[in-house]
């Protein structure tokens, strides 16, 4: 038998009746070397900060052991079966998350651009945060962690230790020395007005920030052959980490409490918004939405198995690591876990276990790890959203960008620096949290939810089963048709109204003390809707300008622009043939 040589097909042409025969491009698509290598990017996507920082503490403030029921049901009626949707589509029809509608239910395709104006805000802040982690892996190389003590030019006379000494009070106005490394130290947040005057750039996180760049630009330049290597050692160095903190946070004392506060069941709490909650964690654990997952199955081989999804056991691994801590400390400060555990977001991350770190013994080593997995969990993730940005971008307009990859992902590289440099100010952490609050929460929701219905309903259930039969060989069974077409809708619904009603009534932020304005508020929503808005924009533009009557121009922009046929015929042909 001779050598594999591929032959990829472009635009089918028609032949006499007789069916479309490929022909080959000017520019065949990218493939992954490995299985492995898709494989373990889509996990890198899946498993990121988010299911260190926000999953542990979610799971608390909705009764502990009580919220893995609806996390769990959430899962396999909602998560998994958008999970396996958009790997199938992707392998399928082999574009990104633009040109793919043109294939589904065109008039839809503005659902393509919102996804990438998401991961644009996504980038600008999520980039930051790895900086910042950054930032401390660099000062971890120490004999003693700076963050250890109050003895440093940056603290101030409310900087409190207590480890390792009797007779400490700890009051309202106490402030622990990581916090204050944090705070007046990293963010150097005493220098800022708040929103009103964010202050100038911090040079150090400036030179973080591009180094992170720097790091993302030559993983992603080549493709899917550069980024399939470096996921080798960013998305399993994360799990050898986790294992490592969790036996030594096991043998910490009081590390019992913090299992216990972490698992006990508070059944009430299933009456109150629990499932919204779970919800919406579960769709941005798996990462349904964003284009990530269509981009990276884009790249796959035709019959290739995508049927096996990641599962969910990460974010509660990383419970157990967390808490143990958590109840360490409370020990340590003879207060509640509850005290000690009411932060969230990124101050779990940069004070809460850096706090701990710096009083185990062998504290360099345990934060150099501790550092280095949180930078790592983070690379993979803007790897994976800015992977589906260029795919989208790029499969929309290859005439122009086929050949020149490289300008272009340097281009959207210099975008997201630029866009970032607001959150390298000294008040930059309150723009951070403005991003993080209002960049993807609910417009993502809500850009799942019209997937979902425009896969499922316009493009049609039967069809996109007949699709995954073509590639894998089976038919999805009556399970996932069934999420498909109702429940897994049904939930993203909802849920979608649920965080909508909140977000208008919510009170205004808070960091540290600092009120965010009113105006902010507004900001924030003028930031979701700016993404949600390309959705019914181009509905508009497509019906406008598509000729014909009104029954016409919606036969139109409902149909597919190529036949069953024609779409299979090209993605068969793209395969290596004997």
């Amino acid at each position: 038998m001779g050598e594999c040589c591929p032959v990829p097909a472009g635009p089918p042409q028609h032949n006499g009746g007789h069916g479309a025969v490929p022909v080959p491009p000017a520019h065949p698509r990218d493939k992954w070397s490995k299985k492995m290598d898709f494989l373990l990017s889509v996990v890198g996507f899946a498993v990121d900060l988010g299911n260190v920082w926000r999953f542990p503490y979610i799971c608390y403030q909705n009764g502990g052991g009580a919220f893995l029921i609806p996390y769990t049901l959430m899962a396999v009626f909602g998560g998994v079966p958008l999970f396996y949707m958009e790997l199938a589509l992707g392998q399928f029809h082999r574009t990104g998350a633009i040109p793919i509608w043109k294939r589904i239910c065109p008039i839809f395709k503005g659902i393509g651009f919102a996804i990438c104006i998401i991961g644009l805000y996504v980038s600008f802040y999520y980039n930051t945060i790895i900086a910042w982690a950054l930032y401390y892996f660099y000062s971890s190389f120490s004999g003693t962690l700076p963050w250890a003590s109050c003895d440093n030019p940056w603290n101030t006379p409310n900087c409190t230790n207590y480890f390792g000494r009797n007779n400490v009070t700890w009051t309202n106005f106490s402030r622990s020395p990581a916090e204050e490394f944090y705070t007046r130290k990293v963010l150097e947040l005493q220098k800022s007005g708040g929103l009103y005057n964010v202050g100038g750039i911090r040079w150090q996180l400036l030179l973080c920030l591009f180094l992170i760049f720097t790091i993302v630009y030559f993983s992603l330049w080549k493709g899917v052959k550069t980024s399939g290597k470096v996921v080798w050692v960013t998305a399993t160095l994360p799990y050898l980490v986790l294992l490592i903190l969790l036996v030594r946070g096991a043998t910490l004392p009081g590390a019992w409490r913090g299992v216990l506060f972490y698992l006990r069941p508070d059944w009430g709490k299933l009456l109150s918004t629990v499932w919204v909650d779970a919800a919406a964690q579960i769709f941005f654990s798996l990462g349904p939405g964003f284009g990530v997952l269509l981009a990276l199955a884009s790249y796959n081989h035709f019959h290739n198995n995508c049927y096996r999804a990641v599962n969910c056991l990460t974010s509660f691994l990383s419970g157990f690591v967390i808490f143990t801590v958590l109840g360490y400390m409370a020990e340590m400060r003879d207060v509640e876990v509850e005290d000690v555990a009411r932060d969230k977001g990124p101050s779990l991350l940069f004070i809460t276990y850096p706090e701990a770190i710096a009083n185990m013994v062998g504290s360099t080593f345990f934060a150099i790890i501790f550092f280095l997995m949180m930078i790592t969990l983070g690379l993979d993730s803007t790897f994976g959203g800015l992977e589906a940005v260029i795919t989208a971008v790029m499969d929309e307009y290859p005439q122009v960008l086929a050949q020149r990859r490289e300008l272009f992902v340097l281009g959207l590289i210099t975008v997201c620096f630029l866009g970032s440099l607001s959150t390298l100010t000294y008040g930059g952490a309150y723009v951070v949290k403005l991003l993080e609050e209002f960049g993807a929460g609910c417009s993502i929701l809500a850009v799942v939810l019209l997937e979902t219905i425009a896969v499922s309903w316009f493009y049609g259930i039967q069809q996109f089963s007949h699709d995954v039969k073509a590639m894998l060989g089976f038919t999805p069974g009556l399970f996932w048709k069934v999420c498909w077409v109702a429940i897994s809708p049904a939930l993203l619904a909802v849920s979608s109204c649920i965080v909508a009603s909140s977000l208008l009534e919510q009170p205004p932020l808070a960091l540290f003390g600092y009120r965010y304005p009113a105006w902010s508020t507004s900001l924030g929503h003028l930031i979701g809707a700016s993404s949600f808005i390309c959705i019914p924009v181009y509905m508009v533009y497509k019906l406008v300008w598509t000729p014909g009557s009104l029954k016409q121009r919606l036969a139109v922009c409902i149909q597919p622009e190529k036949t069953v046929q024609d779409r299979q015929a090209e993605a068969v042909g793209m395969e290596p043939v004997l």
